[in-house]
């Protein structure tokens, strides 16, 4: 007799490119897309501009062919195209480099070789047990969920349980320690078996970001605590409270003075 479940049901589910997360079959917020509507990322807006002009310069030849709208459509989804293919990036180092510590043989394509060389000396050097990767969870509470890259623990630093977060940008930002923050205080996770697995039985001690780059690795601790968990639940606020249909409900209806036509 199996033992009934003491969490609401969770479930991550992919489409296309994108996935998303349902609480008892209903759509909650990701993580990420809160972070990101939260709070205004003038860096992120200057990168949206610079990559579009990159790629129309990178793609002319193959625009010119195109009619003006569809060069245009081209043009208008050319930075999702780049950030979808970053995250992918990581996600795909991670895994070829998780496969090569086991000792197995793959073919890592050229363009990743220098980060995936990177990433396995990551491994090698932090001597990584590794006890969750890509596990999805969700905070039942406040009503979102999330994926994280890696729970490890390494006897580097022994009695330590991290909470890591894979980077191949250019750059780590602060905003980081929130989005791991977040994972931390998951109720729990879908493990590999497709059951619950509280999270809080890690013993979770650090929040670490690790940054890949073609030729180095580096690692940085995130803070984490009370304040940043504060900080996180106020941008997600933020975000959930300045979504544009709730904005455009603020506005009325047109008035018209009495006896004049509408």
């Amino acid at each position: 007799m199996s033992t009934p479940s003491l969490f609401p049901t969770f479930k991550r589910r992919n489409f296309g490119r994108g996935h998303a997360y349902y609480l008892d079959g209903e759509k909650v917020d990701g993580v990420t897309t809160l972070l990101g509507d939260g709070a205004r990322k003038k860096a992120l807006e200057a990168w949206n501009g610079n990559v579009v002009a990159d790629y129309a310069v990178d793609h002319w030849d193959e625009l010119s062919q195109l009619s003006f709208s569809q060069r245009l459509d081209r043009l208008k989804k050319s930075r999702y195209e780049v950030r979808d293919e970053a995250a992918r990036r990581g996600t795909e180092v991670h895994s070829l480099a998780e496969q090569i510590i086991k000792g197995q043989q793959v073919a890592v394509p050229d363009e990743l070789a220098g980060h995936v060389e990177s990433a396995v000396r990551f491994m090698d050097d932090w001597e990584v047990e590794e006890l969750l990767v890509e596990a999805a969870g969700v905070n039942v509470e406040h009503r979102y969920g999330g994926t994280f890259d890696l729970l490890f623990r390494t006897r580097r630093f022994p009695g330590r349980t991290f909470l890591g977060d894979w980077k191949t940008s250019r750059d780590i930002y602060g905003e980081t320690a929130m989005q791991l923050e977040a994972y931390s205080r998951f109720d729990f996770v879908v493990g590999e078996g497709g059951g619950e697995v509280p999270l809080e039985g890690f013993g979770i001690t650090d929040h670490v970001a690790i940054h890949i780059k073609s030729d180095d690795y580096v690692v940085y601790p995130m803070q984490r605590g009370d304040d940043v968990w504060s900080r996180f639940l106020a941008t997600a606020a933020s975000a959930r409270a300045n979504r544009k249909d709730d904005i455009d409900a603020l506005r009325g209806d047109a008035m018209y003075l009495p006896g004049v036509a509408a």
